[in-house]
C-alpha cells in the first residue's frame, strides 16, 4: 500500500532534508536538461540557433509561469488540508485542482499560440532568428497540457510529502530528453524544433510516471462526488494560485521588457543573455528548491497549526541558502569566463557573459533568501504579498534596464535583476516575521 508522507511530526532538520535532496536531484536534472538542450543546440545549431531559443525565455516564463504558479497555489491548500488531517477535502482539493488545470490548460493553449508573433515582434526579436523563435514557440505551447500535467502531478505529490517520485520521474525523462536531442538535431539534422518535441516528449513521459504513483495512493481514490462542485473550494483553490500565477507573469513582463531592450542591441546581446539566464537558473536551483520545500512543509505545519515547527524549517533552509551562495556565487564571480565558453562560442558573446556572472554571483545571496521568505508567506497562505513584490520587481526592473542599457551596457542587465531581487526580498522578509508573529500568538491563545 502506498502511504502518503507527515511533515508535521519527527526531527525538522530530518524532515526537510530528506524532502529537500530528491528534490533537489530532480529540480537538477531539469536543469541539466534543459542546459544540454542549449549546448546541443548551440554546438549543433550555432549561437544565432541558441539566440532563438533562449529568446522566448521570458515569454515561456510568462505563460508556463503562470500554469506553475496556479498549480503551486493548489498544491499549498492540498497540503494544508493533508496537514490537517482533512481526508475529504483533500480529495476534494485535487479534484477540483484536476478540473481547473484542464481549463487552464485550453485557455493556455490557445493564447500562448495566438499572442506568440506579435510578442516576439513587440520585443524586436532580430529578423535573423524570428522563424527559429516561432517554430519553437508553437511546439513548446502546442504542448503544453504535459508540461501542465507534471507540475500539478509533481505539486499534488510534494505536497504530500513525497518528493522522491519527482524525481524518478525526471531522472528517466533527462535520459530520454538528451538523447532525443542529440539524434534529433546531430543525426536527423532537424532545426530547434528538433529541441522542442524532445522536451515535450520527456515532460509528457515524467508527467506520466507522477500519475501512476498517485493512482497507487489508496487515500487519493477520487470518487464522482468529489469532481461535484463546491464553490467554496473553488474559490480557496484560486484565491491561492492566482496571484503566484499572477506573481510569475508579472516578473516575466518584467523579464520581457528587459529582453526587448537586449534585443533592440544586437543577436550578440541576446545570445549573451540566454547563456546567462541558464547559468542563473541553473545556480538558484539550491535555494528555489529549498523554496518548494519549505512551502511543503510550511503548509502542512500551518494546516497542523506548528508555528515552531515552520520557524525551525525556515532557519533550516534559509542555513541551504547560504551554503548554495558560499558555492555556486564563487564560481559566478571566479570562473565566469569557463562558464560563458561552455555555451558560447563568439569572442564579444562571451566577454558580456562574464561581465553579467561576475555581478549577479556576488549578489546571488538576495534571490537565495528571497525563495525563502517568498515560499514560506505562500505556504502560511498569504499569496497577495508575493504577488506584490513579483510587481515590485517589475517596476524596479524596467527603469534600470531602459535608463542604463545604454550608458554602461551589458552589465545593466545584472544590476537590473539585483535590484529587483533586493526589493522583493525586503517585502517577503517583512511579511513574513510578521505572519509567523501573528500566528505564534493565535496558537498561544
Amino acid at each position: 500500500m502506498e502511504k502518503t508522507y507527515d511533515l508535521t511530526e519527527g526531527k525538522v532538520v530530518n524532515r526537510l532534508l530528506g524532502f529537500f535532496f530528491p528534490m533537489l536531484l530532480a529540480n537538477l536534472l531539469q536543469q541539466v536538461y534543459s542546459f544540454a538542450d542549449s549546448v546541443i543546440v548551440d554546438k549543433g545549431l550555432g549561437d544565432d540557433a541558441l539566440g532563438a531559443v533562449g529568446n522566448l525565455s521570458s515569454l515561456t516564463l510568462l505563460i508556463i509561469g503562470f500554469s506553475m504558479g496556479l498549480t503551486n497555489g493548489f498544491s499549498v491548500i492540498i497540503a494544508q488540508k493533508h496537514g490537517a488531517k482533512q481526508q475529504v477535502a483533500l480529495r476534494r482539493a485535487i479534484a477540483l485542482s484536476v478540473k481547473l488545470s484542464v481549463i487552464l490548460t485550453v485557455i493556455l493553449t490557445i493564447a500562448g499560440c495566438l499572442v506568440l508573433k506579435p510578442i516576439l515582434l513587440m520585443m524586436q526579436t532580430d529578423p535573423l532568428i524570428l522563424g527559429d523563435s516561432l517554430l519553437y514557440g508553437y511546439i513548446i505551447f502546442g504542448g503544453l497540457v504535459t508540461t501542465i500535467a507534471y507540475n500539478l502531478c509533481s505539486g499534488i505529490l510534494r505536497s504530500l510529502g513525497d518528493s522522491r517520485t519527482p524525481f524518478v520521474a525526471i531522472m528517466i525523462s533527462s535520459a530520454i530528453n538528451i538523447a532525443l536531442d542529440c539524434i534529433l538535431i546531430f543525426f536527423l539534422h532537424t532545426g530547434v524544433e528538433g529541441a522542442a518535441i524532445a522536451t515535450i516528449f520527456s515532460q509528457a513521459l515524467s508527467a506520466f510516471i507522477c500519475f501512476l504513483k498517485i493512482r497507487k495512493m489508496p487515500m487519493l481514490f477520487l470518487r464522482p462526488e468529489d469532481y461535484q462542485t463546491d464553490v467554496p473550494m473553488y474559490l480557496e483553490l484560486l484565491k491561492n494560485g492566482i496571484p503566484i500565477a499572477c506573481m510569475n507573469s508579472v516578473t516575466a513582463v518584467g523579464c520581457m521588457v528587459v529582453q526587448g531592450y537586449v534585443n533592440g542591441v544586437s543577436v550578440a546581446y541576446t545570445s549573451a543573455y540566454s547563456a546567462c539566464s541558464k547559468y542563473l537558473n541553473l545556480f538558484m536551483l539550491p535555494s528555489i528548491t529549498a523554496g518548494l520545500s519549505v512551502s511543503a512543509f510550511v503548509s502542512q505545519n500551518y494546516g497542523a497549526g506548528k508555528t515552531d515547527r515552520i520557524r525551525e524549517g525556515v532557519r533550516v533552509c534559509l542555513g541551504i541558502a547560504v551554503v548554495s551562495y558560499f558555492l555556486l556565487g564563487s564560481a559566478m564571480c571566479f570562473i565566469p569566463e569557463t562558464l560563458a565558453r561552455l555555451l558560447l562560442n563568439e569572442a564579444e558573446t562571451v566577454m558580456f557573459a562574464v561581465q553579467y556572472l561576475k555581478i549577479c554571483g556576488v549578489m546571488l545571496f538576495l534571490v537565495n533568501f528571497l525563495f525563502i521568505f517568498r515560499n514560506s508567506v505562500q505556504g502560511m497562505g498569504y499569496p497577495f504579498i508575493p504577488m506584490c513584490s513579483g510587481i515590485m520587481e517589475m517596476v524596479l526592473r524596467i527603469p534600470v534596464i531602459m535608463f542604463f542599457l545604454s550608458r554602461i551596457g551589458f552589465q545593466a542587465t545584472a544590476y537590473a535583476e539585483t535590484i529587483a531581487w533586493l526589493g522583493a526580498l525586503a517585502m517577503n522578509a517583512a511579511a513574513y516575521a510578521i505572519l509567523i508573529r501573528k500566528k505564534g500568538k493565535e496558537v498561544r491563545l
